[in-house]
C-alpha cells in the first residue's frame, strides 16, 4: 500500500466517523486521537471478540479491571523506573527525532525485502519445481543478505545489552542509514529516554507522592494474582485477562494510531508450573495466530518474528507481525516472562506470592506466559485491510469497507424506498424488531443507490429495503455488502438471517 493509499485510510476514518484528531478545534494534540461514533463501536466489537475468545471460551481464564494508578514501588520492582527507556537519536539537518532501534529495524526490513524479491524472481523462473528452503540455503546473493541482517542485529543487541550507545550510533553510520526527511547522516549521539508519565498524588504539593501513569496493564494483573487465585479457587495453569489504557511518553509517535501516547492493551497473563512454560509459550503462539486468522484476512499478511534482544524479564519472545500500509510491524507479542515479575514483587513488598500446588505438594512462584495485543493497532489492521476500491462490471467503482461482519459498527441499515406512503413507518417497525440484538441504522435520505454506497463505505454488512410490496406481503429486500447480491425474504425471517451473518457467537463457534 502506498503513502497515498494510507492517506485514504486516514481521511476515510474521519469522513465516516471512525477516528478524529483529539482536540482538533485547538489544532490537535500530537499522537492523541479520539474514536468517533463508528470507531467506538468497532473498537468495542474487537474488545468483545478478544474477551469472548480469551475469557468466555476458557474455564481457566478470568478477567479483571485494575486501576491505572498503582503504588510507585510497583514500577521500581518491575524494572520500569530503571530500564524502561528508548534509545533516541536526532538528525541535525531535519531536526527530526527517531528511535535508533526503529531506524535499524527499518534498514534490516529493506534487506529482507531484497531477499523476498530474489525469491519471487526465482519462483517465476523455476515454476512448480522451485524449492524455497533449498534456494534460501544455497543462493549466494540471498545468503549474503541473510549474513548482513545477522551481523547488524547481533551487533545492535550486543551494544544495547552493554549499554554502548556510542556503538549504536556507529552502527547507524556504518550502515549509512539516512534520515528519511533530510536524506543526510548528520546524527547526534544516541541517548536513553524514560517513557513513563509522572504525576502527583496529594492535595498539597509538599506532601504529594510521585506516581506514574501505567505504561502497561500487566503489572495490575501481577499485583492481583493471589487475590484472584484465592477468591476464584483457581488451579494452575490459569490465566488473568485485562483490557485497559496505558500511557507512554513516546517522543517519536507517528503512523496515525499505530504508535500513540495514550493507547489500549488487551493482555492475558497465563500462570504455569515452572518447567512447562515453553510448552505453553508454543501453545499460545498457535492459539493467538489462529484468532487473527479467523478474521479472514490474507494469511500472507501475518508472520512470526522471534526477538533477537530479549527484555530483562523474558526467556523467549515472539511478535505476530502484520503487514500494515507502511510494512510489517508488531501487532501482538507472546512472551515467556519466567517468574521475574512475581519474584520481584515478592522481594519489594515482603509478601509471599507463592502458589501451593496440591499435585506436587509444594509451594512455588509460578512462571508466566503473556499474550499482549495493542487494541489500537488491531483497529488499524482491521480498518486498513478492509478498505477497498472496487471496479464493478459496468465500469463504475465503489468504495467498500469489507469489515468482518461481526465486527462492523452497524450490522443492518433499514432503508425505506420513499419517504411517504407508509414506508418509513414500516421501516421503523423493522428497526424496532432488530435493535434489541444488533446495532441498526435507519436511513431515508437520498436515492436508494446512493444510500447503498454510503453504507458500503461505512462498512454495514446488510441493508434491508422496504418498498410498497412490503406493505402488502411483509417481505423486504436484503442486500449483502460484499457481493451486492439481493434476496427477498419475509420480515419474520430477518432476525434469524441477521444472526447467522453477523452474530459474535457464530464467530466464536468457528474458533
Amino acid at each position: 500500500m502506498s503513502d497515498d493509499q494510507f492517506k485514504n485510510v486516514i481521511s476515510h476514518a474521519k469522513e465516516y466517523g471512525y477516528i478524529f484528531q483529539s482536540s482538533e478545534i485547538y489544532d490537535g494534540l500530537s499522537a492523541v486521537y479520539d474514536y468517533g461514533q463508528n470507531g467506538a463501536l468497532l473498537k468495542n466489537n474487537i474488545k468483545a471478540y478478544w474477551w469472548g475468545a480469551m475469557v468466555q471460551m476458557h474455564e481457566n481464564i478470568v478477567g479483571i479491571d485494575s486501576a491505572i494508578f498503582m503504588h510507585p514501588t510497583t514500577w521500581k520492582a518491575s524494572g520500569h523506573v530503571d530500564a524502561f527507556n528508548d534509545p533516541l537519536i536526532d538528525n541535525k539537518d531535519s531536526k527530526k527525532r527517531y528511535r535508533a532501534d526503529v531506524l535499524i529495524e527499518d534498514h534490516v526490513e529493506k534487506i529482507r525485502q531484497k531477499i523476498e524479491k530474489e525469491v519471487k524472481k526465482a519462483e517465476k523462473r523455476f515454476g512448480d519445481s522451485f524449492d524455497k528452503e533449498q534456494y534460501l540455503g544455497t543462493n549466494p546473493r540471498v545468503m549474503g543478505y541473510q549474513e548482513q541482517i545477522s551481523t547488524i542485529m547481533n551487533r545492535f543487541v550486543k551494544a544495547m545489552e552493554a549499554e554502548d550507545l556510542a556503538d549504536v550510533k556507529q552502527l547507524i553510520e556504518d550502515e549509512q542509514i539516512k534520515c528519511p526527511v533530510s536524506g543526510s547522516m548528520n546524527w547526534t549521539d544516541v541517548r536513553q529516554f524514560n517513557l513513563m508519565f509522572g504525576t502527583q498524588l496529594g492535595s498539597v504539593a509538599e506532601d504529594a507522592t510521585t506516581l506514574y501513569l501505567r505504561p502497561e496493564t500487566a503489572q495490575g494483573i501481577f499485583l492481583n494474582y493471589l487475590n484472584v487465585q484465592k477468591t476464584g479457587r483457581m488451579k494452575i495453569p490459569f490465566g488473568i485477562a485485562q483490557i485497559g489504557k496505558a500511557f507512554r511518553n513516546e517522543i517519536v509517535a507517528r503512523q496515525f494510531i499505530f504508535r500513540m501516547r495514550e493507547f489500549e492493551q488487551m493482555e492475558m497473563q497465563f500462570f504455569v508450573r515452572p518447567g512447562t512454560e515453553m510448552e505453553w509459550y508454543e501453545t499460545w503462539k498457535e492459539r493467538r495466530l489462529n484468532w487473527h486468522k479467523s478474521l479472514g484476512f490474507d494469511i500472507a499478511k501475518y508472520r512470526f518474528h522471534d526477538h533477537e534482544k530479549l527484555a530483562h524479564y523474558a526467556n523467549a519472545a515472539a511478535d505476530i507481525e502484520f503487514e500494515f500500509p507502511f510494512g510489517f510491524k508488531e501487532l501482538e507479542g507472546i512472551h515467556s516472562r519466567t517468574d521475574f515479575d512475581l519474584s520481584q514483587h515478592e522481594k519489594f513488598s515482603g509478601k509471599k506470592l507463592q502458589y501451593f500446588d496440591p499435585e506436587l505438594g509444594e509451594n512455588y512462584v509460578p512462571y508466566v506466559v503473556e499474550t499482549s495485543i495493542g487494541l489500537d493497532r488491531m483497529f488499524l489492521a482491521v480498518l486498513s485491510t478492509s478498505l477497498q476500491e472496487e471496479t464493478l462490471e459496468d465500469g463504475s467503482s465503489r468504495t467498500v469497507l469489507n469489515l468482518p461482519a461481526f465486527l462492523a459498527p452497524y450490522k443492518v441499515a433499514v432503508l425505506p424506498l420513499l419517504k411517504k406512503d407508509g414506508l418509513p413507518e414500516k421501516a421503523r417497525e423493522i428497526v424496532n424488531l432488530l435493535k434489541f440484538d444488533h446495532m441498526v441504522q435507519y436511513d431515508e435520505k437520498d436515492a436508494i443507490g446512493k444510500r447503498y454506497r454510503r453504507q458500503d463505505a461505512a462498512g454495514t454488512p446488510l441493508c434491508v429495503t422496504v418498498d410498497h410490496q412490503s406493505l402488502e406481503d411483509h417481505t423486504v429486500t436484503v442486500r449483502f455488502r460484499d457481493t451486492m447480491e439481493q434476496i427477498r425474504i419475509s420480515v419474520g425471517e430477518l432476525p434469524a438471517l441477521v444472526n447467522e451473518k453477523v452474530a459474535l457467537s457464530t464467530q466464536l463457534e468457528k474458533l
